[in-house]
């Protein structure tokens, strides 16, 4: 049972990783269609008066949230092979 909630872990992590990385493209084409970016230019990009700094703060807050959620990724892994070699293993 603990393998199973592991690998459903490993799972989620691993649509939260892939839904990290989809972000910066829906954003850029929610710009392009002349939509607010998901609020980073909310009266939409002619009229975008945000700094320079914005785009790098939410890039380096998504990086982060990749960071982590591969770190976690790895993390589970090594914990369902550490529980399947122990339910291998042959007790005197």
């Amino acid at each position: 049972m603990s393998v199973f909630l592991v690998r459903l872990g490993v799972f989620i992590l691993s649509a939260t990783a892939i839904g990290i990385a989809l972000v910066p493209i829906l954003v850029l084409i929610d710009l392009l269609d002349g939509g607010t970016g998901w609020g980073l230019c909310p009266n939409g990009i002619e009229a975008c008066n945000n700094p320079y700094t914005t785009a790098a703060e939410i890039g380096v807050v998504l990086t982060l949230g990749l960071f982590f959620s591969v770190l976690g990724i790895r993390v589970l892994m090594r914990l369902a092979r550490r529980l399947r070699s122990d339910d291998y293993q042959v007790s005197q």
